[in-house]
């Protein structure tokens, strides 16, 4: 089925519940989209996977909309937030405590988020030196503001980006090759400085073997519906992968998995039908929560890609970040 253009009235459901059917946070409270009050409590219990969005036969954006409400009670609450358990996240990433521009100085920097060096600095490492032999490019340390953003505090999140680019900018950065999904989708609309992704940027240095054999592949959330990065990797694919389209989230999307925590477990449950299933994911934050969780059968495809052999690395990752922060050049 195809959506109409996104509609942000919740006024347009029809409440046939399909939207009900297809989330579990949704089922969970017996409410659809177009529930506005009872949303507006619960704006905080959402994944803001964008699944009703996917399946709703109206074309309503209920991700937007639940987005919308947060974004309000900040608002209502003068810019701060109203929600409680958040505040270690608002201070690491509202002004991002490991964030390092010293090795930006350059045309063409890599920029790994904040996910994928917390779990696999070792790879980190390795591309800011591939980087450096191969185009005498940089490396940047920054959060996108995705996870800001998704907490509703919108003032907060056009200074992160404004923060970003005048910081590229400073350094004379004209290309951001980006490695992770939730910041290539983010900063590519709103930054002005050409974002690709690690995929197209290794296609085009030659780097990276072709995996020959058919994978499963879970697509993080800003990837389900386009599936635009999930085309740049298959370059790397001999074959199509099958896909896991009918799990919703990782069980970490829009914050929501600090108030509903058995919703995130299921979810992790559904995407690994059996322990020794072998699941491969483009995003470190779904990779390292599932090894979290006790799933090893966990891969990421840029390591196959790499052919590199590094595990999720989840008991150091404030460490890494912050030996990131503080990494030379060269190093």
């Amino acid at each position: 089925m195809e959506n109409k253009p996104g509609i942000t009235d919740p006024s347009a459901c029809t409440h046939c519940h399909v939207c009900r059917h297809n989330c579990l946070f949704l089922e969970k409270y017996k409410i659809d989209i177009g529930d506005v009050k009872e949303l507006e409590e619960l704006a905080y219990h959402c994944f803001l996977c964008g699944r009703c969005s996917q399946v709703c036969p109206e074309g309503i954006d209920g991700r937007e909309i639940i987005l919308r409400m947060r974004q309000e009670q900040v608002r209502e609450n003068q810019g701060k937030l109203r929600e409680k358990g958040y505040g270690m996240v608002v201070k690491e990433k509202q002004n991002y405590l490991f964030r390092n521009y010293g090795q930006g100085m350059k045309k063409t920097v890599l920029f790994p988020g904040c996910s994928f060096p917390s779990y696999y600095p070792e790879t980190t490492e390795y591309l800011a030196k591939l980087f450096r032999e191969e185009l005498d490019g940089g490396i940047v340390f920054d959060c996108c503001g995705k996870p800001i953003a998704e907490l509703g505090l919108k003032k907060q999140e056009q200074k992160i980006i404004e923060r970003i680019e005048e910081g590229l900018r400073e350094k004379g950065v004209e290309e951001v090759v980006t490695m992770c999904p939730n910041c290539y989708d983010f900063l590519k609309p709103r930054l002005n400085i050409k974002i690709v992704s690690i995929y197209q940027k290794l296609q085009e240095l030659g780097i990276g073997k072709v995996i020959e054999e058919k994978l499963t592949v879970f697509p993080p959330c800003p990837d389900r519906e386009s599936r635009e990065l999930l085309g740049h990797i298959r370059a790397f694919l001999k074959e199509d992968p099958d896909i896991i389209s009918d799990v919703q989230c990782c069980g970490l999307g829009g914050c929501a998995g600090k108030k509903e925590k058995d919703l995130a477990d299921e979810m992790v449950r559904g995407i690994f039908r059996e322990k020794e299933e072998t699941v491969y994911t483009y995003c470190a934050s779904c990779s390292g929560n599932f090894v979290r969780n006790g799933y090893d059968g966990t891969k990421h495809i840029l390591l196959e890609i790499l052919e590199r052999e590094e595990r999720p690395d989840t008991g150091r990752s404030v460490v890494n970040r912050l030996k990131a922060k503080y990494r030379r050049e060269g190093q």
